[in-house]
């Protein structure tokens, strides 16, 4: 599966991927560009089947349903690496799940 985490993320979260192409928006030359060009960039790009975010709005803000991509939302207490660690067990269960166009919403274990 080939992902992309949001410049927000943590970079080392890639290492909680294994056996996944994990890319940076950094990385892929799109730091700085904003939600509606930088999820049309990924669209038109082809490279990527899954966004990682921490954009709590993003898929009520966006049209999601058109893209061909999934869009995984890490609901964390912040964006350090502390707080969203965690999450990343569940994201890697669950990325064969992910479908295009889907948004799906991450939250800490309990």
């Amino acid at each position: 599966m080939r992902v992309l985490l949001d410049e927000c993320l943590p970079a080392r979260l890639r290492r909680d991927l294994p056996g996944h192409e994990v890319m940076t928006v950094p990385q892929a030359g799109w730091a700085g560009i904003k939600n509606g060009n930088l999820l049309r960039l990924i669209a038109e790009s082809g490279q990527f089947e899954v966004f990682l975010t921490m954009d709590k709005s993003l898929p009520q803000q966006q049209q999601l349903k058109r893209l061909p991509f999934a869009v995984a939302v890490l609901r964390a207490n912040s964006n350090r690496f502390e707080d969203t660690h965690p999450l990343m067990p569940e994201v890697f269960r669950r990325l064969a799940e992910f479908q295009p166009g889907q948004a799906h919403v991450l939250t800490p274990p309990e």
